[in-house]
């Protein structure tokens, strides 16, 4: 069933609206004064019963808190209009009954039989046709009858529970994202939203560069389906439409489970990461930061390789990203792996370093995906806590070592704040614009590739990060800014990052910065455009680099690692001071890296691809000159050391080896005590960390 039309005008303003009415009272911090240890558990999968024999073995490992519900619609609704909640019921009482809080998600992330047979069109329909029904998230979030029933059987489901003591938040969704829909309904609310956005289709025309190709739309009602768009301005406000939808989806429902909540109760959302086969980088179908302004709790799921290749830094990545949704509060871990895929069944010690490495980023709760392997379907061999035999393991009984640690620590380790002045600028926006042109130069690479090897050089020096999108209004917190492709963006933003550097910050731009406005049309200006002042640089000519390497080895970091790779563009200092050249016999007249003292600013600019050992010589380099080389940069990954503040305002030091080599290093903060061992430790004493070993000092 098609959406109506006044169905289509909601979608188009309520987008721009909804998000942003809630009264503050609606988003207050409701969370448990204690850290949380949990599974994910789900008693509709269990191949026979043991409802009480799993809770006695959560009690035994120190499981604190159950997510129940979220995959389960088939289940709680078996046919239209008729509710089962037995399971529910059964889980909830035996979890109060046991100790454990329980967090509700809503079931709607994957739609029974009966309603993908009775509206067909419930399924998304995307530019490689329309899903089949079978695997999760293959709805369309905006279709009218999906929406009525999604809404029934949340709100079914809320009246149910609600008084259940044993609850103490609920999930909305699950990994939420737009799924690609792009059907006749979605192209008649894009319409909706191009004309509240633009007004007149000569503004549409202009901004976007239409005449391209004959692609100029003269009359609204010929407005063609973007499915088939070779425009990249076009393409990049759709994607931004659809990441709308998202927003628009979680504030809908997190707006019914609110009219439901206790005073004392949470709502969160797990957001994942990009996908590549464990989590990676920015999510390119969600706008994070808009998303979780619905949410109380900022929630995610992290996932990552183990064994020889546990770095952790996908931990760290994934946290940063997750605290800084919130302005700095607070995270859950919703989903992480106990042993996961065959390949990440993790070594001795792993589980344990992992555990408080989430911690050490600002992690209030950290819970399983799942508490049980299941037994078949397409999840069978990526393994929970326990294995299919159901018996204690290695992985489980060192998951009681970290639950007796949780619970003994709980009030030193909770609600850990994090103060760091470095962040990363990432931009949805830009996301969708750089990776739009891939294939017009050949590359792999996309927005993430350059933003993740930025990301890692500062974890393996031990710099403490956020993250900051456009949306962030004042940049004035922080004294160093990292600006990774910024393909897309607003003149009005590439002026406040200028007025950030002459008034005292340090900004480190990457190549493809400042090409393009806002709407993927690109600068007529000489490039680097308005930030071409502030980096004291301009380019007329780039290319792809073919045996190219840095001239005289300005960074010291020998012939493998002194390359270039990707993208390469031909610098011309104007004001800025050269910090490498290329060496190649027709380029070498150009910069490669370059800095420029603006204002009372620096802003360093890099105009290629660069390798891991270069990137953080450049890295270093920019930190020392904002003042931002400390005691923690001592230490060197495999060492990892994190910080913060208790709710006592005592500082915490996290020590981290990320490696199966036993480690040593110099504690050099105030006396303290290691509260593992419950050792005191003095000032400029020795700490050994064994292979994958962890070590926590209060000073």
């Amino acid at each position: 069933m098609k959406m109506k039309n006044n169905a289509i005008l909601h979608l188009a303003t309520l987008a721009f609206l909804l998000l942003f009415s809630y009264p503050a009272t609606f988003l207050a911090q409701n969370t448990p004064d204690r850290l949380l240890f949990g599974v994910a558990y789900y008693d509709e999968y269990m191949p026979y019963e043991r409802l009480e024999k799993d809770v006695q073995m959560m009690q035994q490992t120190g499981i604190n808190v159950v997510r129940i519900a979220e995959s389960t619609w088939s289940t709680l609704e078996p046919q239209d209009g008729v509710f089962d909640f037995s399971h529910i019921d059964r889980v909830l009482d035996a979890m109060y009954k046991g100790g454990i809080k329980v967090i509700i998600g809503t079931p709607t992330y994957a739609v029974p039989t009966w309603l993908a047979k009775k509206y067909p069109d419930i399924l998304a329909t995307t530019p490689q046709g329309q899903r089949q029904y079978g695997a999760r998230q293959n709805m369309d979030i905006t279709n009218e009858q999906f929406r009525v029933h999604a809404e029934r059987v949340i709100r079914q489901l809320m009246e149910h529970v609600k008084d259940h003591p044993a609850i103490i938040g609920y999930q909305v969704d699950n990994e939420t994202k737009h799924y690609g829909t792009s059907g006749d309904n979605v192209q008649r609310a894009f319409v909706q939203y191009m004309k509240a956005k633009f007004k007149t289709l000569d503004a549409v025309n202009q901004a976007f560069g239409l005449d391209y190709w004959s692609n100029r739309i003269n009359n609204w009602d010929d407005f063609p389906s973007v499915n088939g768009s070779i425009n990249a301005s076009l393409n990049a406000e759709f994607a931004c439409f659809q990441r709308q939808l998202v927003t628009d989806y979680l504030a809908w429902q997190a707006a019914i489970v609110r009219e439901y909540v206790r005073a004392d109760q949470f709502i969160t959302q797990n957001f994942d990461l990009e996908w590549r086969g464990y989590s990676f980088g920015i999510q390119p179908d969600v706008d994070h930061f808009a998303a979780c302004k619905a949410m109380d709790v900022a929630g995610i799921d992290i996932y990552h390789p183990t064994q020889d290749n546990l770095s952790g830094v996908e931990i760290s990545f994934g946290g940063d990203l997750a605290r800084s949704m919130k302005g700095g509060k607070n995270y859950f871990v919703i989903e992480t792996e106990a042993q996961g895929f065959p390949q990440w069944t993790p070594y001795p010690g792993q589980l344990r370093l992992q555990a408080f490495s989430h911690l050490a980023s600002g992690a209030d709760m950290l819970s399983y995906w799942h508490w049980h392997s299941i037994h078949n379907s397409a999840e069978t061999y990526w393994k929970g806590l326990l294995s299919h035999d159901f018996e204690p393991n290695p992985t489980y009984e060192e998951a009681q070592t970290i639950g007796k640690d949780f619970a003994r620590l709980s009030k030193q380790l909770v609600h850990l704040k994090k103060r760091n002045e470095v962040a990363i600028l990432f931009s949805n926006e830009a996301l969708t614009a750089f990776n739009a042109f891939s294939f017009g130069w050949g590359a792999r690479e996309n927005y993430n590739d350059v933003l993740r090897p930025l990301y890692d050089a500062l974890y393996n020096m031990n710099v403490g990060t956020d993250f900051i999108d456009p949306s962030v209004a004042d940049f004035s917190n922080y004294k160093l800014l990292i600006v990774p492709a910024l393909y897309a963006a607003s003149d009005e933003l590439l002026e406040r990052l200028n007025a950030f550097v002459k008034n005292g910050g340090h900004i480190v731009y990457t190549f493809k910065s400042g090409f393009s406005d806002q709407y993927v049309k690109v600068r007529s200006s000489v490039q680097p455009g308005i930030i071409g002042e502030a980096c004291g640089i301009s380019y007329s000519q780039f290319t792809i680099p073919n045996q190219v390497s840095l001239k005289n080895d300005p960074y010291q970091v020998g012939p493998e690692q002194n390359k270039v790779h990707t993208w390469m563009e031909l610098l011309t200092p104007t004001t800025a001071k050269v910090l490498a050249y290329y060496d190649h016999s027709v380029w070498g007249k150009y910069a490669a890296i370059t800095q420029n003292h603006y204002g009372k600013g620096v802003a360093t600019y890099i105009g290629c691809m660069t390798t891991p050992a270069l990137t953080e010589k450049i890295m270093q380099q920019a930190l020392k000159e904002a003042g931002l080389w400390g005691l923690d940069q001592a230490l060197h990954f495999p060492l990892i050391t994190k910080t913060g503040v208790n709710s006592a305002g005592e500082k915490i030091h996290y020590y981290l080896n990320y490696s199966a080599t036993p480690q040593i290093l110099t504690y050099p903060y105030k006396n303290g005590q290691e509260l593992l061992s419950g050792k005191a430790v003095a000032a400029g004493s020795t700490l050994r960390l064994e292979g994958w070993g962890v070590k926590i000092v209060r000073e």
